[in-house]
């Protein structure tokens, strides 16, 4: 199901918004919600219900790795990940949800699966080329969200303290 256009309309789209928002979060509200709404949607339909879809289609996860810039990524994949993929990629779409679902909710919620994407993206780009390109493509704009949330919150409670 990765490669069906649906999904990849979903990511370009979800992809696009978030590089936006982030653009535009420091000084907008609403490119926030927008950024939330993005990753949220990303993470819950592009990744949690792809890799669910997967998993009951039978679709096989062995070759992930294989374009992998180095060779124990691809041969752990292999010897843990690849005889164990319903346990793992149903992990991975857990995990998945429960980021999307915290990143659409707001406050420290949002920020912590702000977090969760970052250290996510920061282990992808291990595994090829394709990956990489998303993940220096997608890392600057989950940082500005981030930023752009802390300073919402701080400027939340100087507003509240007075």
């Amino acid at each position: 199901m990765q490669n069906e256009m649906l999904v990849i309309i979903l990511w370009v789209t979800c992809g696009i918004a978030t590089v936006v928002a982030g653009l535009l979060a420091y000084r907008s509200a609403v490119a926030r919600y927008v950024g939330r709404g993005a990753v949220g949607v990303l993470f819950l339909l592009g990744g949690a219900v792809v890799h669910l879809v997967n998993l009951v289609t039978g679709v096989d996860y062995g070759g992930f790795a294989d374009p992998s810039f180095f060779v124990w990524v691809s041969d752990t994949w292999h010897a843990v990940v690849e005889p164990n993929q319903v346990l793992f990629i149903g992990l991975l779409a857990a995990f998945e949800a429960v980021v999307g679902v915290l990143a659409m909710c707001g406050g420290r919620l949002t920020r912590f699966a702000y977090w969760c994407v970052i250290v996510f993206y920061l282990g992808l780009w291990l595994f090829g080329w394709m990956e990489l390109a998303w993940v220096l493509l997608m890392l600057p704009p989950m940082f500005l969200l981030l930023r752009a949330e802390r300073w919402a919150a701080v400027a939340g409670e100087t507003a509240r303290t007075g």
